[in-house]
């Protein structure tokens, strides 16, 4: 199957560019006894970079498909996904409006309002605060509905973008890395952070069919594997009938020992992890997802859960929230 024919298939917005490097972290290797990359997500062109602009570039070609002149989505009050659909939104000249949580409820004042909240401010996002994202679809649908109401045309962003259009974009990931491995890399594992799973779905489509051999590990930041498993499993499933794929899907590897006390709470070994990186490579980690997948990939690599062969770490990004949990929240 030829993934980027497949991929051509859908309207696409040029918001990235050329391929984001894949670098070797050479002191990082040197450190923990492993050879380790990193596939740099966190250096995507717009709004100091990060993952979901892979997604956004289906999403919003998507929306202007279809005539949409406001992009609504939802998340935490420090979400990268928020950040990046503001930006998009300013970049394409369209109204964006975001439904926010604060989750664990922080009265820190750097966390209700530097990082990624004060960048919605500069990019103009409308921000509906709200008790809790108990059931986003719903209130997503019903905030879209309001809207209309009031005479705009809104198209409704998934939380993390995380649909099988939005996990698109990291199937496309998953042959930038394939294209950069080529016969020179045989990577052993790839690590990334799990959250709203389309990141980890995509890869996992994407991974299966061209580095058949790679073991892709999930580490999740905000639930148990019990919980995580079905949100991947079942996007992966889209991901592949929307691809027309009929083989058996590569079974989906989790860890969870690394999120708590939970979703957007910093802990020890993810600041530890943040430290480390600074140090020993000068790139900065975050304390919501990538502190959190890192510390997983160190840990695993002292428990030795790891197969043979190189390490990638995918970094997702994230970066403008370390500046909202300082001090920690």
């Amino acid at each position: 199957m030829d993934l980027s024919l497949k991929l051509a298939d859908y309207p696409r917005l040029d918001l990235i560019g050329p391929p984001t490097p894949l670098e070797f972290l050479p002191r990082l290797s040197d450190h923990l006894g492993r050879e380790i990359y990193c596939k740099r997500d966190d250096v995507t062109p717009l709004a100091m970079g990060g993952n979901k602009l892979r997604k956004l570039e289906f999403l919003a070609a998507d929306a202007l498909r279809q005539g949409a002149d406001t992009l609504v989505t939802a998340g935490a009050i420090q979400s990268n996904h928020v950040r990046q659909t503001a930006a998009v939104a300013a970049k394409l000249g369209l109204h964006c409006v975001a439904l926010l949580e604060n989750p664990f409820g922080s009265e820190a004042e750097n966390y209700l309002t530097n990082g990624n909240r004060l960048l919605l401010d500069l990019f103009g996002a409308e921000v509906v605060m709200c008790e809790g994202l108990v059931d986003a679809d719903q209130q997503l649908a019903e905030l879209a509905e309001r809207l209309e109401a009031q005479g705009f045309r809104p198209y409704v962003v998934p939380v993390g973008g995380s649909n099988a259009l939005g996990a698109l974009g990291y199937v496309g990931c998953a042959l930038e890395i394939a294209h950069q491995c080529a016969d020179q890399l045989a990577l052993g594992n790839v690590v990334t952070a799990s959250g709203s799973a389309g990141t980890h779905a995509g890869l996992a489509v994407g991974l299966q069919l061209l580095m058949p051999a790679t073991r892709l590990i999930g580490v999740t930041v905000s639930r148990s594997v019990a919980m995580q498993r079905p949100k991947v499993v079942d996007l992966q499933q889209q991901l592949a009938d929307t691809l027309g794929i009929r083989a058996p899907l590569a079974d989906i590897t989790l860890w969870d020992d690394y999120f708590a006390p939970g979703y957007g709470m910093p802990n020890e070994e993810g600041q530890a992890a943040i430290m480390l990186l600074a140090r020993l490579e000068g790139m900065l980690l975050d304390p919501v997802y990538t502190g959190k997948a890192m510390a997983g990939l160190i840990d695993g690599i002292t428990q030795q859960r790891f197969d043979d062969g190189p390490i990638l770490f995918v970094h997702t990004g994230g970066a403008p929230a370390l500046f909202a949990y300082h001090p920690a929240v």
